[in-house]
């Protein structure tokens, strides 16, 4: 008994002299620690006193682990942008500095995941698994490691892959009216990515729950979210989170960019993003301008979307495709938010209501859009079929308003009317319904070489589905050609307008039947044999110049 005693005694003094040499090496570390107070609290800002030495867009943070941003810093108190829920904070409240800025998780795992600005869960499918991030605020590549937009983005949209083409690391505006079909353009570029290789990013700024809710079903539902990811907020969001929002998607896209991955990125829309940012400056006691906007308004999207590059081959060779989405008023592309965008970006898509109330979708407004870069990354087979499709469209659309008024046309005038009829009509194409490269350069093709002129307009839907279904006996090797820069041969055109001109034979209109008189058993007597009206025995003697007898009564 006395042998455990001791035994167990040996153990504990061991123990106690193990402890005593850690606290001998263990020396603690005090560190200082700035807290700060909450003087007032508003509408998504909150003042704060007591931080000298925050920096400039530093991440303090609240009771309850709200985080908030240092927007404002002044001498004696700080104006923070809070990013959440803030109806549980007061007066006096203590706010610590954390010494870090606002960042994001970056990585593959957050593919086919749907998140909000901070990195947090939004579909319920647990937390998301990433190592790394990345600062929101990053600056631009310079301009030594770019390089320049060579390679197009196939959007599946024959209307713009034709007459807008869009490259790779290009800044294309989507701009048109509430309801005209912006997002819907947006979606089938993404929808069109999954066998490109290219990731994609739907950022949605303020829009509606349901309406992001239908946007990540029709995603999910067309097998996107495998290369997509959805940064969201909602409506019902603080601003401070719709302002980081196009700031948080771009470090995610630019964490695949750097690693040799081609990205588009989708801002929908950066109207909201705007009056997010107007709303904190005017809270945030900032002196406003032009339509109440801040005077830095122009410079906060530029430096967001400046982000958007083709990087070179020592960089990794990826690239940033940027699709900014505004909503103009009334039809005002030069209000000053469009403006703004129109000029930083490197062209922009308008969409018409006109057309949408006409049932022309996608309602692309041919003459006010334009693409500054794509036309050079353009495949040469679409320059190829392409070159005149543009004007031939403007043309038609002049000379259908003056047709409007009732004016005579000559022959020529109803001919061009008439084909670009013919192609306003190939150019519509339903949402969620992308078309290959070859069966898009068949249908271009064929209206270049004015094979549907014949077909009546209330077939053009047919006739135009039964050239693409055709356009699956295109010779492989001229599909090849397609994908590369090589020009199509005066043979792979022949070939092609072939098989367009086969695929239209049922659509065309079937010669009139001539009548023949003789076969006519019982012919009208006030007709003569070619048909024409016989003129009465009266009629005829005024032709030779006789004079009618005058009536006479007949005696009893």
């Amino acid at each position: 008994m006395t042998r455990k005693i001791e035994s167990i005694q040996n153990v504990i003094d061991r123990a106690m002299n193990q402890i005593a040499e850690v606290r001998k090496t263990c020396i603690p570390d005090l560190a200082a620690r700035e807290v700060g107070t909450i003087t007032s609290v508003g509408t998504g800002i909150a003042m704060v006193s007591g931080l000298p030495n925050v920096g400039f867009e530093e991440l303090v943070r609240f009771p309850g682990d709200l985080l908030g941003i240092a927007f404002n810093v002044d001498e004696d108190q700080i104006g923070v942008v809070l990013l959440g829920e803030y109806f549980h904070l007061h007066a006096g409240d203590e706010v610590v500095r954390t010494g870090r800025v606002m960042d994001v998780a970056v990585g593959g795992g957050l593919l086919g995941r749907v998140i909000d600005p901070l990195g947090r869960p939004l579909d319920g499918k647990g937390p998301v698994a990433t190592r790394e991030r990345l600062p929101i605020e990053r600056p631009a590549a310079p301009i030594m490691d770019r390089a320049p937009v060579t390679v197009p983005l196939q959007t599946g949209l024959k209307v713009v892959d034709a007459l807008i083409p869009i490259g790779r690391g290009q800044r294309e505006l989507i701009l048109g009216d509430r309801q005209t079909g912006k997002t819907a353009i947006a979606l089938d570029t993404i929808l069109n990515q999954g066998a490109q290789n290219v990731v994609c990013i739907y950022c949605a700024i303020g829009q509606r729950a349901s309406a992001v809710a239908k946007t990540v079903a029709s995603l999910r539902e067309k097998g996107a979210m495998e290369h997509t990811v959805v940064v969201v907020t909602e409506g019902n969001d603080p601003p401070g989170l719709a302002y980081i929002a196009p700031y948080a998607a771009t470090s995610i896209a630019e964490h695949f960019m750097e690693a040799g991955r081609d990205v588009l990125i989708v801002y929908d829309d950066l109207t909201q993003h705007a009056r997010s940012y107007r709303e904190l400056s005017l809270l945030l006691h900032r002196p406003p301008g032009r339509e109440a906007f801040p005077g830095d308004i122009f410079y906060i999207h530029s430096r967001l979307l400046e982000r958007a590059t083709h990087l070179g081959k020592e960089r990794g060779g990826g690239s940033l495709t940027a699709l900014p989405i505004i909503e103009t008023e009334a039809q005002d592309i030069s209000a000053y938010i469009p403006t703004n965008l129109i000029s930083i970006t490197d062209g922009q898509i308008y969409l018409s209501p006109s057309l949408f109330e006409l049932g022309v979708l996608p309602a692309v407004d041919v003459g006010k859009s334009v693409s500054r870069v794509g036309g050079k990354a353009q495949r040469a087979a679409y320059r190829a079929v392409a070159g005149d499709l543009k004007l031939a469209y403007a043309q038609f659309e002049e000379l259908e308003t003056f047709a409007r008024f009732g004016a005579r046309l000559d022959d020529d005038t109803r001919k061009i009317i008439e084909h670009g009829r013919r192609i306003r009509a190939c150019l519509k194409q339903p949402e969620f319904a992308p078309v290959p490269i070859p069966a898009q350069i068949a249908v271009l093709l064929a209206l270049t070489a004015e094979l549907f002129d014949p077909v009546p307009l209330d077939q053009m839907a047919e006739a135009e589905s039964a050239v693409r279904a055709a356009a699956a006996q295109i010779p492989p090797e001229v599909c090849l050609r397609f994908e590369s820069t090589e020009k199509l041969t005066d043979e792979d055109r022949a070939a092609i307008i072939q098989i367009a001109r086969q695929a239209l034979a049922p659509f065309q209109p079937k010669p009139e039947e001539k009548h023949d008189p003789k076969a006519d058993p019982d012919p009208d007597p006030e007709t003569d044999p070619k048909g024409n009206p016989t003129p009465s025995p009266q009629a005829r003697k005024i032709r030779t110049g006789a004079k009618p007898k005058a009536a006479t009564k007949d005696a009893p």
